[in-house]
């Protein structure tokens, strides 16, 4: 007989949005704290930097965000569909 595993005992029982909600919070809480370490280069008495880094830098996690944003609003017809 197949032993059962907490992790499947865990998912019989948890509904999708419980599954939400237990993994969201703590990798949104996951970023969150890597943004004010990221912030602690902001400390010019240990850091160097030029505008057009922290440009780059910007573009490329607002670029991010944005992306990861907008997966949570298409449907999953629209996140299949192909065009040339």
């Amino acid at each position: 007989m197949a032993k059962i595993t907490k992790s499947e005992i865990r998912a019989a029982k948890e509904s999708k949005t419980e599954l939400f909600i237990r993994l969201g919070i703590p990798r949104i809480e996951k970023v969150l704290k890597s943004l004010r370490i990221l912030g602690n280069c902001s400390n010019r008495n240990n850091y160097e930097y030029t505008p057009e880094q922290i440009d780059k830098m910007s573009i490329k996690l607002l670029d991010s965000l944005d992306k990861t944003i907008q997966k949570f609003h298409q449907t999953k017809k629209e996140q299949e569909s192909f065009e040339f």
